[in-house]
């Protein structure tokens, strides 16, 4: 699950450096820039969410096992 968020954040900085590179590169457009970065923020998030339900389940389902696993040996 880990993972899952690790890539979320790195897609989130890396929208935030290339907007920021874009808009210092070309003022008049700021604002347009700030926008569709946003956009592109919330997308990424959004994609994200459901590897990390999956990767969320699976962890749980992990756990479930090992602690089912153990009352089993006691």
């Amino acid at each position: 699950m880990l993972v899952e968020v690790i890539h979320i954040v790195v897609g989130l900085i890396a929208a935030w450096i290339i907007a920021s590179l874009a808009a210092w590169s070309y003022r008049r457009a700021t604002h347009d820039i700030w926008l569709v970065a946003y956009v592109a923020m919330v997308a990424v998030v959004a994609m994200g969410i459901g590897p990390l339900r999956r990767a969320y389940a699976q962890d749980r389902e992990t756990l479930r096992r090992f602690s089912s696993k153990g009352r089993q040996d006691d």
